[in-house]
């Protein structure tokens, strides 16, 4: 199993699916990979020579923010918003929806599961 900047990348998969597989790196990302080091896309990870991971590595090095960096500049941002109490920041705090999305409904991902309210059904009027 090849091994990219200390990440194990998939043997079965063609390099350019395997390289999506680094955090930072996508589909479009990966294809310019391939094509700045001189690699067939559609060969199998597995079928990578020595050379070949090792220019897609350099490339990745020289040219791209990726894996333990990135996320540390990404967890940055979020704690700069936080500290300045921006919108977006408060909005990391409380864990609900950053860009804009409706909260009445979905949101599920964010807000965690639903929390029954107590007592709200089958309350009666005494009037």
């Amino acid at each position: 199993m090849p091994r990219l900047l200390g990440v194990d990348i998939p043997n079965d998969k063609k390099a350019v699916v395997s390289l999506t597989y680094l955090y930072g790196i996508g589909p479009q990302t990966a294809r310019d990979l391939c094509r700045k080091a001189g690699v067939n896309p559609d060969v199998k990870a597995r079928d990578l020579t020595d050379k070949d991971v090792s220019s897609i590595t350099t490339i990745i090095e020289r040219d791209y923010t990726v894996e333990g960096p990135l996320r540390r500049h990404v967890q940055q941002c979020i704690t700069r918003l936080r500290e300045i109490k921006s919108y977006r920041g408060i909005r990391h705090r409380v864990g609900l929806p950053v860009r804009g999305q409706r909260t009445k409904t979905n949101a599920r991902t964010r807000k965690g599961p639903k929390k029954t309210v107590a007592g709200k059904k089958g309350v009666k009027d005494l009037r």
